[in-house]
């Protein structure tokens, strides 16, 4: 019997989720979920140490995304869905390697130095926001995950987490944590409304969730080609972000919008406004279900429930290793 190889895999509940999950994240989850046994976590405790100072709704939010999670295709039968607070075990392995991490290894950090660079709306300068990555360390290690989905931008990330476990196998003399690989994804880039990162900090999302009227705003507000000034100038649409949303929901469409703009045939106003109809029907199915898991909270507490006593069996024992060989009882 082939054994499959394990992932650990989350997302911070801090908003409503985006086209940038859909397509980042949550469309290659559906695809491992066949091929690896995966655990996939609500990361609340990483979305605390961001917005500690307003947890407000946050338990509202956990449950809107994994309602999101569910519409776009995640099973509870083929992963493991939980919540990360459920499971006490992650605080005891967090604690355990934070003993022996350096400060110097998280001060070198460059997602935390670029964070408190750009995040200006909120005091990231606290002990817990220094050490995440050693709870992000903790998260993968507990559940000895075989690989990590990553993009190329969180390799640093992952390679202090083998970093850590290389030092805590060393200084214990036995091999407890495996050194998780990187599993590079591969998918679709998708850009914010004002062209930079999609991001609930920039508030240049369209979330899943959004009404038809809100897609199409939201829509109309992106930034087109800014050397075409009047509707007849001929368009650039390699440097348009409405030419590069073409690529990923109406592909075959992109060839002749391509040809249209250059020769000025279509104006960036209709051009937003097809794809604003192309985005609100490739977002219906989702949606459709969406509406049906909303409306069963019963089931959504009990797919937690399930994957909470999944995740704690293979927490447990690896906590229990980790405390025999500090001493613990």
């Amino acid at each position: 019997m082939t054994v499959m190889k394990r992932i650990l895999s989350g997302m911070r509940p801090t908003g409503k989720l985006h086209l940038g999950h859909l397509f980042g994240v949550l469309e290659n989850w559906k695809k491992l979920q066949d091929e690896y046994e995966c655990f996939f976590m609500v990361a609340d405790w990483h979305a605390l140490m961001s917005e500690y100072e307003k947890p407000q709704g946050l338990q509202e939010t956990i449950v809107d995304n994994v309602v999101d999670w569910l519409a776009c295709g995640i099973s509870p039968e083929k992963a493991h869905i939980f919540i990360q607070t459920h499971i006490k075990e992650h605080l005891e392995l967090y604690m355990a390697l934070s003993l022996i991490t350096p400060l110097g290894w998280l001060e070198r950090c460059p997602t935390y130095k670029e964070q408190l660079r750009e995040v200006t709306n909120r005091d990231l300068s606290t002990y817990g926001f220094l050490g995440y990555p050693v709870l992000q360390a903790a998260d993968i290690l507990l559940y000895k995950a075989h690989s990590v989905p990553v993009g190329e931008d969180q390799l640093p990330h992952l390679e202090l987490t083998r970093e850590i476990s290389r030092r805590f196998n060393s200084l214990y003399k036995k091999e407890v944590f495996p050194e998780p690989q990187a599993l590079l994804t591969q998918s679709a880039r998708i850009l914010g409304t004002d062209g930079r990162k999609m991001s609930k900090s920039y508030d240049n999302y369209i979330a899943l969730s959004d009404q038809p009227h809100e897609i199409a705003k939201k829509i109309q507000s992106m930034f087109t080609d800014p050397l075409r000034i009047k509707r007849a100038d001929p368009g650039h649409p390699d440097t348009c972000n409405v030419h590069s949303y073409y690529a990923i929901f109406a592909p075959e469409r992109k060839k002749e919008i391509d040809v249209s703009c250059r020769r000025s045939e279509i104006g960036c106003t209709d051009c937003k406004k097809e794809l604003a109809r192309i985005v609100v029907e490739y977002l219906a199915p989702l949606q459709a279900k969406r509406n049906e898991f909303s409306k069963n909270r019963g089931a959504i507490t009990k797919i937690l429930e399930k994957g909470k006593n999944e995740a704690h069996e293979v927490a447990a024992s690896t906590i229990a290793e980790v405390k025999e060989l500090l001493g613990l009882r």
